[in-house]
């Protein structure tokens, strides 16, 4: 289980996009990073193909890692910690005791 999944809503930290907001669109443990919507945008030169067979310069979101963002909680960023409730690990933001899931 990690602190971050899918669809959370998250704040950057950290970088040239310090202080926005947004919704985690993929987590890839593997390597510790993290793509969230509209932050780290970054401009790509795309071919021709069936995808998009116009080609061009597209804006698309980059991936981050995994320590510069943080939960948002009730509107303000949190640390996530785990605890054990009913025989279940689950995720509970420390400012406030609140279960996340």
């Amino acid at each position: 289980m990690h602190k971050i999944k899918r669809d959370d809503l998250v704040k950057v930290i950290a970088g040239k996009d310090k202080d926005k907001q947004g919704k985690v669109l993929l987590v890839d443990t593997k390597n510790n990073k993290i793509v969230v919507e509209g932050v780290n945008m970054i401009t790509k030169h795309v071919k021709p193909g069936a995808g998009n067979p116009q080609g061009g310069i597209v804006q698309k979101e980059a991936a981050l890692d995994i320590s510069n963002v943080m939960l948002v909680v009730d509107g303000k960023a949190t640390r996530v910690g785990f605890e054990v409730k009913d025989g279940k690990k689950v995720r509970v933001a420390k400012s406030t005791g609140k279960v996340i899931d």
